[in-house]
């Protein structure tokens, strides 16, 4: 007989339940619901108003309630695991030539933003030669915002940008020799990102994610536009390749 104390089942669901909810816990919820959408299951109205909800959840818990009358949510919560930057690179989603993970790592990106830009019946924009932070959040409603990142400043290797689109239009654009990753939701709205993937390791990683309802959200490459630094590196790289074969060849 096993005198050792099982754990109850519910307890490690509880723990899932208090976990702090990650992009990728709300872009998960956000397909079911608009699956549930789709199939008839929601209205338009409970659509929208679930959705909302998804975006300003705080843990695993709360994001569960929003589909625990649907069939997708019958099924278990994935177990949680922590982020491993060796197993991720074996399932090719770490940096290097692979390509680049479609959500940052859970804790590597900031929860508030660098930056904020919003547009209420006006226009607003970032472009130029600009600094782009980790996080950045865009708010058009009933008017419109433009990102462009082709000319901008990358400090930071992931570039998160929450784009929220209310009767408005978010235009997002960013060098071809860059990253490109994201996914939203659109209610009688467009939300479409162009996912790109730079073949350079050190490139870095944008991710756009949010809502469209009845607006509109895309991102895209800028072609022809390509961060000069990323270039400055590569041949920095190909430099220090071709001192170091030289030396070796002449220290034979």
């Amino acid at each position: 007989m096993d005198l050792q104390k099982q754990p109850e089942p519910r307890t490690a669901e509880l723990r899932t339940a208090e976990l702090r909810a990650s992009d990728a816990d709300r872009d998960r919820v956000a397909d079911l619901l608009r699956e549930a959408l789709a199939e008839g299951r929601l209205t338009p109205d409970e659509h929208a108003e679930r959705v909302e909800g998804v975006l300003s959840a705080k843990t695993v818990g709360e994001l569960e309630v929003f589909v625990r009358d649907l069939p997708a949510g019958q099924q278990p919560y994935p177990p949680y695991r922590p982020y491993q930057p060796h197993a991720a690179a074996a399932r090719g989603e770490g940096w290097g030539h692979a390509p680049a993970p479609n959500y940052p790592a859970p804790g590597a990106i900031p929860l508030d933003p660098d930056d904020n830009v919003v547009a209420v019946f006006s226009s607003a924009a970032r472009r130029g030669r600009w600094r782009a932070g980790r996080r950045v959040h865009v708010y058009a409603i009933f008017g419109s915002v433009e990102i462009d990142l082709s000319e901008a400043m990358f400090e930071y290797q992931q570039v998160v940008i929450k784009a929220i689109s209310v009767f408005g239009s978010v235009e997002i654009r960013v060098p071809e020799n860059v990253s490109l990753r994201g996914t939203g939701v659109g209610v009688l709205g467009n939300f479409e990102v162009h996912t790109l993937d730079s073949g350079e390791p050190d490139a870095p990683v944008v991710y756009v994610d949010g809502l469209a309802i009845l607006g509109n959200v895309d991102a895209k490459p800028r072609r022809g536009k390509l961060i000069e630094d990323i270039l400055d590196r590569v041949s920095q790289k190909v430099s220090r390749k071709v001192d170091t074969g030289l030396r070796k060849h002449l220290d034979r």
